[in-house]
């Protein structure tokens, strides 16, 4: 689930229009002394206020992503309780993907120009429980393929409610303040992806205790119990609406809007620089999340760990995401050098890979490598789009490249479970290593086409802002 990236880069340009935390309180829609006279829980202006708001974005993507790793956490109970193999499983990972390949392009359109960001927030989670429901009673009617399209209905709302989470963000915050509020949006992601790798087992087995059995029945419930996040996330959204609707009435503000402006034509002119941007991505999360997705059975197969543990250390990705992504961003904004930074996610990533291959080493430390550098890649690949396009393309430059990447993780993760159904897990595992090497590549020639080119992807951060000034002061 990448949107977060995708919209919080492509967003940066639109600090603007932010209005809320600025000195604007001579044009609200009340008087000054009306304002002044509200508690500072209840002024939009005031920090206690905008802290409440802060809250409910960053627990309004809690549901979708706890939900999203529902099968990965629940991997052995799906396959025994259906009666399917791990091409079918995975299949469940597809259909999340499939309709992002379409709807990344419309998201912020939908937003701005036909919902709104409140409307279209509660429409998008409203699709997350709904998808989350279906989901659920495939399981408990034994039907897989009902299954199948929960998850199809389920992936219509989670990528584009990260876009409106991030739409909800520029418009109450700016300035160093939404890069603050972008990290904790994303580290509260990977938590409700770690809460849910590391509790839906443990509340299968609860629900087969007190039905007596396993089976459908017993996945079904467990994964409706899970759909009480996403309720709880639909809720968030509705208070949110709710506190945004009374900050535009108070303070005469507009909606929040993404700013995206989608022309398929540009693609056309993408440069070649980022077409191998766009390797870089799906080749990289190629390995990430489908291995994610397989990786209980891998721990518990091959190392021989207990469920628990297994759950344990397949969520370490996303632990050390939560807290290191926020840092290094901050350290990526600080120094510069995207292509280096990138460069290192990638071998550190292949490095990991082979590790789990080809050798029988405690896990936890491949793990924690490739936690690292997932959190790594994140923060220096996608911001590197804004210097090879125009502002005009990003929205279509960031569409494309999720559109992209989710075409490519519906298909590898078809592939993977293919693969792991006929060759096993060593095969897989040499299967990610390639997927991730050809990224290497791309890398590689990433770094030399940029210094043919005289391109700043790899400038560091001090030259960036010399530059910038200097042409700012010619202008």
């Amino acid at each position: 689930m990448s949107a977060a990236h995708v919209t919080a880069a492509a967003m940066a340009a639109e600090e603007e229009r932010a209005l809320l935390g600025s000195a604007g309180g001579d044009d609200a829609g009340v008087s000054p002394e009306l304002l002044c006279s509200l508690p500072s829980a209840c002024d939009p202006r005031r920090l206690p206020h905008r802290l409440i708001v802060l809250t409910l974005m960053c627990f309004l993507g809690f549901g979708s992503y706890f939900c999203y790793d529902n099968p990965a956490a629940l991997q052995t109970q799906v396959q025994r309780d259906m009666k399917v193999n791990t091409a079918q499983f995975m299949a469940l990972y597809a259909w999340y993907s499939w309709p992002n390949v379409v709807l990344c392009f419309f998201g912020g359109f939908l937003i701005d120009r036909v919902f709104g960001i409140r409307l279209g927030t509660i429409i998008f989670s409203i699709f997350v429980c709904a998808g989350q429901v279906v989901f659920a009673l495939g399981a408990l009617l034994n039907t897989f393929w009902l299954m199948n399209a929960g998850r199809f209905i389920f992936g219509i709302g989670g990528e584009s409610l990260a876009v409106a989470q991030n739409t909800y963000a520029v418009s109450w915050f700016k300035g160093k303040e939404l890069n603050l509020v972008f990290g904790l949006q994303l580290s509260m992601a990977r938590i409700g992806s770690t809460v849910n790798m590391n509790i839906m087992g443990w509340i299968y087995s609860r629900v087969r205790d007190l039905l007596g059995y396993t089976g459908p029945s017993t996945l079904g419930l467990t994964l409706m119990i899970g759909g009480i996040t996403c309720l709880f996330s639909l809720m968030c959204a509705l208070i949110l609406a709710y506190l945004d609707k009374r900050a535009e009435k108070l303070l005469s503000k507009e909606q929040g809007k993404t700013g995206e402006v989608i022309k398929l034509t540009d693609v056309k002119d993408f440069s070649l620089s980022l077409w191998l941007i766009f390797v870089i991505c799906v080749c990289y999360y190629a390995a990430v999340f489908p291995f994610i997705g397989l990786g209980k059975v891998f721990f518990i197969e091959k190392f021989k760990f207990s469920p628990q543990e297994a759950s344990a250390i397949n969520s370490i990705v996303y632990i050390i995401s939560a807290p290191m992504s926020p840092v290094f961003g901050l350290l990526v904004d600080k120094l510069g050098k995207n292509i280096v930074w990138v460069l290192c996610a990638v071998i550190t990533t292949l490095a990991s890979h082979i590790m789990l291959a080809f050798t029988f080493w405690n896990p936890w430390i491949a793990m924690c490598l490739l936690g690292v550098a997932y959190s790594l890649l994140a923060c220096a690949l996608w911001p590197m789009v804004a210097f090879v396009v125009p502002e005009h393309q990003l929205g279509t430059a960031y569409g494309f490249m999720q559109s992209i990447q989710n075409l490519g993780l519906a298909i590898i993760a078809i592939a993977a479970g293919m693969i792991l159904d006929t060759r096993g897990y060593l095969f897989l595992e040499v299967f990610f290593s390639a997927c991730v090497s050809l990224s290497l590549i791309a890398v590689v020639m990433l770094y030399f086409v940029n210094h043919l080119t005289g391109g700043d992807l790899n400038w560091s951060a001090k030259k960036r802002e010399k530059l910038q000034k200097a042409a700012v002061t010619e202008t």
